[in-house]
């Protein structure tokens, strides 16, 4: 039966969800977009595969919330609808996470809340996004872990060598034994392996997960440095995590090969193209001189944290000390994970590099609600608990249903009220300026490519061809594959002139000049000029082959 307590809890967490959904529904994009947003709006529902690494766990989940969402609007809207969603269970989860840590309801409320409303957290649940989906993980996977530490140690302190009730201990207690092999360990071991197929969901998401593997490993190992000699344990993180990323990958191959979707990326149904896909290959290089230019990109660094968490960008690096101090294990694992992820993530070229600091950024509001609980300790002598600290902690660790942080329910109410205080004082930066940052996320006015793409499928004549480039084919893709539009027009990528062997733009063109309807659209300056020299064309849009032009053949001599 679920008690009180646990009720209150999920209540918190289901209001802070609904109010993160509601904030990415007011800033949403209403249908569908260009590059990759338009690519996952395609992808998803039609079960396909995508650019590298193929995102198989948000292509398999995606067409699952499109099919479940399907009362809510069209194909696009439902996937900007998943971005929303993923944001919402990861504000919720972040509620729990911070009331484990610090034993404070109120401090998870407004952790959750801050997190949600953070700039890059806002944008990436407004419009269809592997990172949303990456974010909801990564919370999950810290809940998972830390809720498997407290159950160490409530075995611990209940085995017979454990030092009993009387020394319950806490995550940072000197002199603390971790929960080794035993019958008492095993209570909490579910979490770990729990924790470990949602490891292999996020690698299937996002190979940025595969920057976690580190930090998570060196947190078991300090939560369980005897956990190597619990070979059944082992063997089933390992077990689940393999066969969760094997049927998540077989995704691809499938949905390439003998049950082809309408829209795939390269041939991952192949060794070479799956392995070109997994290991994304094609982004080989992105990765620029990791150890150079340290102090610029300190200062990038700073500059972000400060536009994400404004005058609390100050407090970071306290509250990391605070929690290294107070939280050692906790410290460990997110700690070593922002560091790595943000140093990666500095001499990674990507258009939206941004939202590669999701996880770090999450970990941050966690480290705050630390310091947090921090203060109202030395606010309120002796945690103000109105029993006895360590007969409370002993109680908490002996409790089935109870974590060893929950102790807010034996403080006295006074240091509830600063409890209260300072989970708003941890959100009031955020609420303060809320309007200009909606401002920033808002995409709910941003129907550009919905436009271009209706009236671009208006003016092509029947049975034509397009030479496109990403940002143009993808939206493309999707009104002709996802809502069966002009399924007449040949849409040639350059993704597609590589796997279907079609050779250089000209060379396309050349073959279906006389025959079809021939039209361009391309971005590089030096192939606008080029074809400006080899063609006579009408320009449909604009002034040159950036916008959409029809090719009419061969330059005359006279032009």
């Amino acid at each position: 039966m679920v008690t009180p307590s646990r009720w209150n809890r999920l209540a918190a967490a289901v209001l802070v969800a609904v109010l993160a959904f509601i904030a990415a529904w007011l800033a949403m994009m209403p249908g569908v977009a260009y590059w990759d947003t338009a690519e996952l709006q395609a992808v998803a529902p039609l079960m396909g595969t995508a650019h590298p690494t193929g995102f198989p766990t948000y292509v398999l989940l995606g067409w699952l919330a499109s099919v479940l969402l399907q009362p809510f609007g069209e194909p696009a809207f439902r996937m900007n609808l998943f971005s929303a969603i993923c944001l919402a269970v990861a504000a919720a989860v972040t509620v729990d996470l911070v009331r484990m840590l610090t034993g404070w309801l109120a401090l998870g409320i407004a952790a959750g809340i801050a997190m949600a409303l953070t700039p890059i957290a806002w944008a990436i649940g407004t419009h269809a996004e592997a990172h949303s989906l990456h974010l909801a993980l990564v919370a999950i996977l810290l809940w998972l872990l830390v809720a498997w530490d407290a159950r160490a140690r409530a075995a611990s302190a209940e085995a017979p060598d454990g030092g009993g009730a009387g020394q319950a201990p806490d995550d940072g207690a000197a002199g603390q034994t971790p929960a080794t092999a035993g019958p008492a360990s095993g209570r909490g071991d579910r979490y770990l392996v729990a924790a470990a197929f949602v490891f292999a969901l996020a690698v299937g998401n996002h190979s940025l997960t595969l920057l976690l593997a580190i930090p998570v490993g060196l947190y078991v190992l300090a939560v369980d440095p005897g956990i190597w000699r619990r070979g059944r344990l082992v063997l089933s993180c390992v077990g689940v995590l393999a066969l969760t990323l094997v049927l998540v990958y077989l995704e691809l191959p499938l949905r390439a090969g003998p049950f082809r979707a309408a829209l795939v990326y390269g041939t991952p149904d192949t060794w070479d193209g799956f392995r070109y896909i997994v290991l994304a290959e094609q982004f080989q290089g992105s990765l620029n001189d990791p150890f150079g230019e340290l102090p610029r990109k300190f200062g990038e660094l700073v500059g972000r944290t400060s536009g994400q968490f404004g005058i609390l960008a100050l407090l970071v690096p306290v509250a990391f000390v605070v929690t290294a101090i107070r939280r050692p294990r906790y410290a460990l694992l997110t700690g070593s994970a922002a560091a790595i992820t943000c140093f990666f993530a500095a001499s990674y070229d990507n258009a939206d590099i941004g939202r590669y600091y999701l996880g770090p950024a999450l970990m941050a509001w966690t480290w705050l609600a630390i310091l947090a609980a921090a203060v109202i300790d030395v606010l309120m002598p002796a945690g103000g608990r109105s029993t006895d600290a360590t007969e409370a902690d002993a109680t908490d660790a002996r409790s089935a249903d109870a974590l060893p942080s929950d102790r807010a329910s034996a403080r006295a109410p006074a240091a509830g009220m600063v409890a209260v205080l300072l989970g708003f004082m941890l959100v009031t930066p955020t609420l303060a300026v809320l309007p200009e940052r909606y401002a920033t996320v808002d995409e709910s006015h941003q129907t550009d490519a919905a436009r271009w793409v209706d009236h671009a499928l208006r003016v092509m004549e029947p049975d034509s061809v397009i030479v496109s480039w990403w940002s143009y084919s993808t939206p493309l893709w999707y009104e002709q594959r996802v809502e069966g539009r002009r399924p007449d027009i040949e849409i040639v990528d350059d993704r597609t002139r590589l796997d279907e062997k079609l050779g250089s733009i000209e060379d396309v063109i050349d073959a279906n000049l006389g025959k079809r309807p021939v039209y361009v659209i391309r971005l590089d300056p030096g192939e606008v000029a080029a074809l400006a020299l080899r063609y006579d064309l009408e320009y449909v849009d604009g002034y040159d082959a950036t916008g959409l032009t029809r090719v009419i053949g061969p330059r005359t001599a006279a032009g």
